[in-house]
C-alpha cells in the first residue's frame, strides 16, 4: 500500500513538471540572470494583441506582420499562461548584444487585400496593442502628460486621424543593460532564452565582459517608406535612406493594394539598474501611491469595525452566561419557565437543516477554495509568483486547488456524518458531488465563453487539448483525493452534540421583521474589508496593470476571514434569541451575501469604469468570469461563517446546563 501510495504521489508531481515545463527544462523564468557577451544574439518574443476595449487576446501574427524566416514557433512557458490567453511566439526582430543599429529593414508584405485591409482598421478603432518580450521583460513605453511620465507595456497597432489610418511601421528599441558581476563561484543561467548548460567560472575579470538585459524600451513611429526600394532587398539589410523616427507625427497610411515596410533601430544603454530591480519599472505604475494609502487606511478601518463588533459580541453572550450560571438551581428551573429566547430553541437547535447534503457540499468546496486562496496568496506574498514568473500564479491556484481535494472530501463526509449523528453512509456519493459541484459549474461556465472565443478567433480561447489536460486533472487527480479526504472523513469520529434534539420541532414564533432579509444585508461588512482592493484586483485583470501587492492582499483575506466569523456569529445569535432555531443555512449566507456585492460592484466597473467596452461579446466574457468569481467567493466566505457559527452554537450550548 504505501508502495502504491510513493508511486502515485510520483506520478502526479511528474505530471506537474511535464504541465509547468513542457520544453524539458527546469527554472522559473524571471529567477536567474543570465550573462550574455558583447555580440551574442537576442531574440524578441511576441505575445497576444490585447485591447481594453474588447478583453479579448489575438494572435500577434493575425495581422500582416513580418514573420521570422524560420517560420513563428510557440513558446509558452506554462500551463497558467495559455489559460491566461496568452500565445508567446518567435518574432523576426534579433539584436546584437551592445551592438548599436539603425535603419534595419525587417520585410516588405504582399500588398494588402481587401480583408487584411479591413481588419487592420478594426484592430486600430479597438486601440489594440503589441506586446514584445525581451529575456523574459515586456517592452515598456513612456509617455509625457501634463508634465507626468506615464508608462505603458506595449505599443499601439496604429492611430486614426480623420477617415485616414496610420500603422507604427518602425520600432526605435533602447535596451538597458547592466555589466555583469561575477559574485559567485559559479552562475546560474535559465531564463527563457539560456542555454540549459551551467558553465564553470573563470578567474575574476579573465573572461571577456557579460551584460544583463535590465530595461526593455520601445517608441513606435509611423514611417512613409519607399516600397519599391526594398522589392528585393533581404530580411536585415540597410534600408537605402535615413529614418527619422518622430513619435509626434504620423505618416505611414494603410490602403488596399499597398504593401507595408517594416524597419528598426536599437540602441544599448549602460544602466545603474540592477538585475533584481529590473521589474521596478513596471510595479510603479501611475496610482501606485494612492494604492497603498487607501488599502492602509481600509486596513485600519476594517480593524477597527471588527474590533468594535467583537467587544460587543463578547460581552453580550458572557453576560448572558454569567447570569444564568450565578443562579441557584430552584432559580434556575423557574427561570427555563419564564425564559425566552436561545435557551428554549435547546431541544432543535442541532436539528438537521434543509437540503443537508447540499450543506455538505458547498461547505466542502468553500473549504477547498479558500485554502487554494490562501496557500497561493501566501506563495505570492513570499514571492514565488512573481509578476516576472508568467502565468505561474494561475498554474499555482489550479495545482493548490487539485490537492486540496482531499480537505475538502474530508470536511464535507464528516459534516455529513455529524449531522446524521454518527451514520456515515451515502459518503460516497457526498465525496462525488463534492468533487464535481463547483468544478463542473466552472467546466460550464468556461465552456460557454469559450465557444464565444473561439467564434472570435481569440487567443482566450481554450485550445481543445488543454480542455482535455483539464479534464484529465480533474478525474485522475482532485477526484481521486476527493474520495480519500472522504474515505478518511467517514472513518473519523463524528462531532457529538452537547444537547439532544426533540422528535417535534419547535414552532418559531413570527418575526417582526424578514429574517432572510437581515441575512442579506449583512454582507455589507465584509464587502467593505475588501471594495478598495478588489478595484486593483479589477483594473489588473481588465485594465492591463500589474498588481504586485500580496502581502496587502494576505492581509485583507485574513481581516476578510475574521469579520465574515463575526459576522456570522452575531446574526447566529440574533436569530437563536429570536427563538428561530433555522440557523444553518442563514449561517452561510450571512457571510456569502457578500458575494452579492460584490457582483453589483462588478457590474458597476463594467459600466462606469469599461464603459468603452464594445460589443455584446465583451460584455458576455466579462459578466462570465465575473460570475464564476462571486461563485467561489460565496462557497470561500460561506463556508467561514458556517463553520464560525458550528463551533460558536456548539461551545454555546456546552457551556451551560439546561434541564
Amino acid at each position: 500500500m504505501a508502495e502504491l501510495s510513493s508511486i502515485w504521489i510520483y506520478g502526479v508531481l511528474l505530471v506537474f513538471s511535464v504541465l509547468l515545463h513542457p520544453g524539458g527544462s527546469f527554472y522559473l523564468p524571471g529567477s536567474y540572470p543570465y550573462k550574455y557577451s558583447v555580440g551574442e544574439l537576442l531574440s524578441v518574443k511576441v505575445n497576444s494583441l490585447t485591447s481594453i476595449e474588447t478583453e479579448m487576446p489575438f494572435s500577434y501574427y493575425s495581422l500582416p506582420f513580418c514573420t521570422p524566416g524560420e517560420g513563428v514557433k510557440d513558446s509558452a512557458e506554462n500551463l497558467g499562461e495559455l489559460l491566461m490567453g496568452d500565445r508567446i511566439e518567435t518574432s523576426p526582430y534579433r539584436f546584437k548584444m551592445f551592438t548599436n543599429e539603425s535603419d534595419i529593414l525587417l520585410c516588405r508584405t504582399d500588398p494588402l487585400n481587401a480583408e487584411s485591409l479591413s481588419l487592420l482598421k478594426k484592430r486600430i478603432d479597438e486601440m489594440y496593442q503589441v506586446n514584445l518580450i525581451l529575456d523574459n521583460l515586456p517592452a515598456i513605453r513612456y509617455t509625457k502628460k501634463d508634465e507626468f511620465m506615464l508608462r505603458w507595456t506595449g505599443y499601439p497597432v496604429g492611430i486614426r486621424v480623420g477617415d485616414s489610418y496610420y500603422l507604427f511601421n518602425h520600432l526605435k528599441f533602447t535596451v538597458l543593460v547592466h555589466k555583469y558581476e561575477e559574485t559567485n563561484v559559479a552562475r546560474v543561467m535559465g531564463t527563457g532564452d539560456a542555454v540549459d548548460v551551467i558553465p564553470t567560472l573563470d578567474k575574476a575579470g579573465s573572461g571577456p565582459p557579460g551584460y544583463m538585459v535590465v530595461g526593455f524600451e520601445v517608441v513606435p513611429c509611423s514611417f512613409q517608406h519607399d516600397a519599391e526600394s526594398v522589392k528585393d532587398a533581404k530580411m536585415y539589410s540597410q534600408y537605402p535612406a535615413k529614418i527619422q523616427c518622430d513619435p509626434t507625427t504620423v505618416a505611414m497610411v494603410v490602403k488596399e493594394n499597398q504593401p507595408l515596410v517594416f524597419t528598426y533601430e536599437v540602441s544599448f544603454v549602460e544602466s545603474d539598474i540592477k538585475w533584481p530591480s529590473r521589474w521596478d519599472a513596471y510595479l510603479k505604475m501611475e496610482g501606485a501611491k494612492v494604492h497603498w494609502f487607501s488599502i492602509l487606511n481600509s486596513l485600519m478601518v476594517i480593524a477597527f469595525l471588527a474590533g468594535i463588533v467583537l467587544v460587543i459580541f463578547l460581552r453580550t453572550v458572557r453576560r448572558d452566561l454569567t447570569r444564568y450560571e450565578e443562579l441557584d438551581k430552584e432559580a434556575q428551573a423557574q427561570m427555563n419557565e419564564e425564559l425566552s429566547g436561545w435557551k428554549l430553541v435547546v431541544g432543535d437547535v442541532f436539528r438537521a437543516p434543509t437540503n443537508p447534503s447540499l450543506l455538505c457540499i458547498m461547505v466542502g468546496d468553500g473549504v477547498q477554495i479558500l485554502g487554494m486562496a490562501v496557500v497561493t496568496i501566501l506563495f505570492a506574498a513570499l514571492g514565488f509568483m512573481s509578476p516576472a514568473s508568467r502565468g505561474t500564479l494561475i498554474t499555482g491556484m489550479l495545482f493548490f486547488y487539485l490537492v486540496l481535494g482531499i480537505a475538502a472530501g474530508y470536511v464535507a463526509v464528516r459534516l455529513w456524518k455529524t449531522l446524521r449523528c454518527g451514520d456515515h453512509s451515502g459518503w460516497v456519493s457526498v465525496s462525488w458531488r463534492v468533487a464535481c459541484f463547483f468544478p463542473g459549474i466552472a467546466f460550464l461556465i468556461l465552456t460557454t465563453l469559450n465557444f464565444l472565443l473561439w467564434g472570435s478567433q481569440s487567443t482566450g480561447a481554450i485550445p481543445i487539448y488543454l480542455f482535455i489536460i483539464l479534464l484529465l486533472l480533474w478525474f485522475c487527480i482532485s477526484v481521486p483525493l476527493t474520495l480519500i479526504g472522504g474515505f478518511f472523513g467517514a472513518r473519523a469520529a463524528h462531532i457529538e452534540y452537547p444537547v439532544r434534539t426533540n422528535q417535534i420541532p419547535r414552532e418559531i414564533p413570527p418575526q417582526k421583521y424578514p429574517s432572510w432579509l437581515l441575512v442579506l444585508g449583512a454582507g455589507t461588512l465584509p464587502f467593505g474589508t475588501l471594495f478598495i482592493e478588489l478595484f486593483f484586483i479589477m483594473s489588473s485583470l481588465w485594465m492591463g496593470r500589474v498588481y504586485y501587492v500580496f502581502g496587502f492582499l494576505f492581509i485583507v483575506l485574513i481581516l476578510l476571514v475574521i469579520v465574515c466569523a463575526e459576522v456570522s456569529l452575531v446574526l447566529t445569535y440574533m436569530h437563536l434569541c429570536v427563538e428561530d432555531w433555522r440557523w444553518w443555512w442563514k449561517a452561510f449566507f450571512s457571510s456569502g451575501s457578500v458575494a452579492i456585492y460584490i457582483f453589483l460592484y462588478s457590474a458597476n466597473y463594467l459600466v462606469f469604469d469599461l464603459k468603452s467596452l464594445s460589443g455584446p461579446v465583451s460584455a458576455t466574457l466579462y459578466l462570465g468570469y465575473s460570475l464564476l468569481m462571486v461563485l467561489a467567493i460565496m462557497f470561500a466566505t460561506g463556508t467561514v461563517g458556517f463553520m464560525s457559527s458550528f463551533w460558536f452554537v456548539h461551545y454555546l450550548f456546552s457551556s451551560v446546563k439546561l434541564d
